[in-house]
């Protein structure tokens, strides 16, 4: 039976992905009464579609690789306090399964097949070990003792050990467990109809198929629905869905023992023109052992036709850096679609037209990695606490953002 919402919360989190789970997990942790309410099941939409990417790598230095750093750290924080929970003496077989988030600090390779790629992560690696990452330079011939199968025409790569990897659905519910033992409410299948607002302005509660809930702070977490859900205040929010593809092969002995992706991946995330299919080859083997080759990025709406030529290319490019795989089959394809932000940050922070609406969303594909840090900053703003890094460049309202937008195609969501 599922749990009615309750008729008043101290905050409302709409979505009930990875990034929602986050922001409800650090509400409940300073002392708010959180409702989380999700349209469909709990972790079944972008979250579900993710490959687990926790990576400071392919983060330029900035504000979101400050966003990247404490949210790496926040991660290993999690693991550990789940693990110490699964070997606790009072720890029980529900603690042990909450612990297997498949979190694991495989690290990433970035690789170079032309000169100029590996000037491009050369330069890249001197700004972000400004920041704090590790980027270590290595060789063709280290980056074949790293990873056997490796093509042996590389130029050079950069190796990164602090990248890591989780099961992105399994580590929502440990997080939602977390956030409903501290006594958050859960509320998937409960699709939210409107918005209330006083005479000040201000919203006092959100509308659900399943009753209403009074509250003075409502989280936008839903992810590409974030800007239908901010109209329904009546803000607008410059979100679009950005459709991505996974290629999946079938399960094999480990050929890939970590995220390996080309020099082209950072380029192609914050490409410079959004509208035209862009593709890169990131490939990392899985616990089933299976290899997933990714990834595309195509804003097309909700469009949810596979791209066959962009995955044709998907495939020649992983082949190029794995040539082994050229003799695998491949088991399935799937795609999903990541919250487009067109200044290629998140928006973080309370509207800047109405007020107790916040926003936690826009992370397009990084949005698993990025989302402790997200819920943190999200809890700093809303409690009035120090906020753990500075929330100016995520805010709603900023420049940047509208600016990237108006100069943007419209795309139909």
């Amino acid at each position: 039976m599922r749990e009615t919402p309750p008729p008043t919360a101290d905050a409302v989190v709409i979505g009930g992905g990875i990034v929602g789970a986050c922001c409800a997990d650090a509400l409940s942790a300073a002392g708010l009464r959180v409702a989380i309410v999700e349209r469909h099941g709990l972790a079944g939409g972008t979250t579900a579609a993710g490959e687990g990417n926790i990576l400071v790598s392919d983060k330029e230095l900035g504000p979101e690789l400050e966003l990247a750093l404490l949210s790496n750290r926040l991660w290993t924080e999690l693991g550990e306090e789940l693990q110490a929970a699964a070997v606790a003496p009072t720890a029980g077989p529900a603690d042990a399964a909450a612990a297997d988030i498949e979190l694991e600090a495989k690290g990433g390779l970035m690789v170079a097949m032309t000169d100029a790629g590996h000037d491009a992560i050369t330069t890249l690696a001197v700004q972000q070990r400004a920041a704090g990452v590790v980027a270590e330079p290595i060789d063709a011939a280290a980056a074949a003792e790293l990873e056997p199968h490796l093509t042996p025409g590389l130029v050079g790569a950069m190796h990164y050990p602090q990248d890591q990897q989780v099961q992105p659905v399994k580590a929502s519910a440990a997080v939602l467990r977390r956030a409903r033992g501290r006594g958050a409410s859960l509320h998937p299948h409960t699709p939210v109809t409107g918005i209330t607002r006083g005479r000040d302005g201000r919203v006092t509660g959100v509308v659900t198929r399943r009753g209403a809930i009074s509250t003075g702070v409502v989280v936008n977490a839903a992810g590409v629905w974030s800007r239908q859900l901010a109209a329904m205040a009546g803000a607008d929010l410059p979100i679009a869905p950005r459709r991505g593809q996974i290629l999946v092969t079938e399960p094999l002995p480990l050929l890939v023992h970590r995220k390996v992706y080309d020099a082209d991946y950072v380029g192609t995330v914050g490409a410079a023109d959004p509208t035209a299919a862009a593709i890169s080859s990131v490939i990392e083997g899985t616990r089933a052992g299976t290899i997933l080759i990714g990834s595309s990025r195509e804003l097309v709406g909700l469009d949810r036709r596979s791209n066959l030529p962009l995955l044709a290319r998907m495939a020649a490019r992983a082949m190029e850096l794995f040539p082994v795989l050229a003799d695998v089959h491949l088991l399935r394809t799937y795609l999903g679609f990541r919250p487009y932000s067109p200044d290629h940050l998140p928006i973080i922070g309370e509207d800047g037209e109405v007020a107790g609406l916040f926003h936690a969303t826009g992370h397009e594909g990084a949005g698993i990695g990025l989302a402790p840090a997200t819920g943190a900053l999200l809890a700093s703003l809303v409690t009035a606490t120090t906020p753990p890094l500075d929330p100016a460049r995520f805010a709603a309202d900023r420049a940047s953002l509208h600016r990237a937008a108006a100069d943007a195609e419209p795309v139909d969501a």
